[in-house]
């Protein structure tokens, strides 16, 4: 309840309460009126001590107002008894200390002041709320995550939010009042058209049918490649949509923003994908096919050498296909929420070392495999398995990208909170800006040297996985051209967690 007097003191105001108790409900002002008003009035004076003689309870009234009502909305209303079709917006009291009764002009000044007053309240009333609504609309579009952009009807730009600002680099000050294609610059496009196209094409559309008018063009999408004020490119789509006023008349284009690269890096990703797959997947299958075949042949059956080498090459590369189908197999539980884990005990990873240089160490007749562990090396809790498949990784890559042969180190040290395992090897190394991309899921480097060697891209995201699962961490250091040394390090005392394709860990 608001109060505003005039010629009283403001300490006896709650005195005056007992006026605005029982105001009725409006129905038009001349039937306004409040029971025992005149008895209240009686009390009030000899509360206050006050000589209060005439009270006249004026009603300030409005007719109440439906958003987006349309024309003839409120007199139907009225004739079907919704609702009066008034509002009551508060009531005026004038006070006399003289006996003498309020004349019909007094009445009728008075009345008309109130009218006056209530259409000045109804204003003020009508102004908060469209700054609340100004205030509320400026929050939500700074605050949502896509660009929002209002253009003025000849494509200049009159606003643009914080999610566009932090998208192109441009500030609101400088891109205010200047073209849209200033901040929509296309450096490639794979939409039909663009806004400025569909503009002088007829989009939007209006038509007038009597005085109703009504937008028949849809939302106009434009998709492309988006150059920044720095100069690199984003990829967005654009919804654009028109706001018209009244008779259809165009008052804004709006348009939403969306940053699209995260899809599109999906889908090069899906494309990475299948072409890796259908590659690694080939390669054993055409071995195994060709070896079977010829193992059919009278001839190659009776040299009984010959089978047993296609015979242990038919093991060799269904085994290749056996890891290939393991390492998807826990991609697809990565992404569906960790890495399942066995038999988590106390590791020598020394042991596990040992026996992936054995495995090894047959099949890469140019490679020296050299193990280093001090004598005291600390046991640590895991799983086996999956430790060994880190190392088994690690190895297998330092013999790949080690084409000239040399030597291939598995070193181990231990401080009194961490375990460390380096694999290190002489071969073509891990270019600088490289070095964080290659545990990324089915990223491999490009260059002449990696491209006729065989892998999926998988290895070093899963070691990641199970490396950040033991509560660890890995990293590569390395000049290329002079070799790369992967390290990893486990804390002694792992409490053992699982990491989400996210990178995030759960205790």
């Amino acid at each position: 309840m608001f109060w505003a007097s005039y010629g009283l003191p403001p300490a006896m105001l709650e005195s005056f309460l007992p006026l605005v108790e029982d105001v009725p409900e409006i129905t038009e002002p001349a039937e306004f009126s409040i029971p025992d008003l005149g008895a209240k009035l009686g009390k009030i004076g000899e509360e206050t001590g006050l000589l209060l003689r005439q009270v006249v309870a004026l009603p300030m009234v409005i007719e109440r107002q439906v958003l987006g009502e349309r024309p003839g909305a409120k007199l139907a209303r009225v004739r079907d008894g919704a609702t009066s079709g008034k509002e009551l917006l508060g009531v005026i009291f004038v006070l006399r200390s003289h006996s003498l009764h309020f004349s019909i002009d007094e009445r009728q000044i008075l009345a008309s002041f109130a009218d006056y007053a209530a259409i000045a309240v109804n204003n003020a009333r009508l102004y908060q709320m469209s700054a609340t609504e100004r205030r509320r609309l400026d929050a939500l579009l700074e605050a949502s995550a896509d660009g929002i952009m209002v253009l003025a009807p000849d494509l200049t730009v009159e606003r643009i939010n914080r999610a566009i600002r932090l998208l192109t680099g441009w500030t609101q000050d400088e891109i205010r009042g200047q073209p849209y294609h200033k901040i929509i610059d296309w450096v490639r496009l794979e939409s039909e058209q663009t806004l400025f196209q569909a503009v002088h094409t007829g989009w939007p559309v209006v038509d007038t049918e009597g005085e109703l008018h009504f937008w028949r063009g849809r939302p106009l999408y434009v998709e492309g490649d988006l150059r920044r004020r720095n100069g690199s490119m984003v990829s967005v789509g654009i919804t654009y949509a028109p706001l018209l006023g009244r008779g259809g008349r165009l008052i804004n284009i709006i348009a939403i923003i969306r940053d699209i690269s995260h899809f599109r890096q999906a889908d090069a990703l899906k494309d990475t994908f299948i072409s890796v797959i259908s590659h690694e997947l080939k390669t054993p299958v055409s071995i195994i096919k060709g070896y079977a075949e010829t193992l059919r042949r009278p001839e190659a059956r009776r040299n009984g050498v010959l089978m047993d080498e296609m015979l242990a090459a038919i093991t060799e590369e269904s085994d290749r296909l056996a890891r290939l189908v393991d390492d998807l197999l826990d991609v697809s539980r990565l992404q569906a929420g960790g890495l399942p884990f066995q038999d988590v005990e106390e590791v020598a990873l020394e042991d596990l070392a040992r026996r992936v240089v054995e495995r090894y160490a047959p099949h890469a007749p140019r490679h020296k495999l050299v193990t280093a562990f001090p004598e005291d090396y600390p046991l640590i809790d895991g799983d086996p398995r999956r430790l060994e498949q880190v190392l088994d990784n690690l190895v297998s890559n330092a013999i790949k990208y080690s084409p000239r042969g040399g030597e291939v180190r598995i070193v181990g040290s231990a401080t009194p909170a961490e375990v460390r395992v380096s694999v290190q090897d002489s071969g073509i190394g891990v270019p600088y800006a490289e070095q964080e991309r290659i545990f990324e899921r089915f990223y491999r480097v490009e260059g002449p040297e990696t491209r006729a060697v065989p892998g999926t891209g998988l290895g070093l995201y899963l070691a990641r996985a199970i490396v950040r699962a033991h509560g660890g961490r890995i990293w590569v250091e390395s000049i290329p051209g002079s070799g790369a040394t992967f390290h990893i390090s486990l804390p002694r005392q792992t409490g053992m967690v699982v990491w989400r394709e996210t990178g995030d860990t759960e205790v």
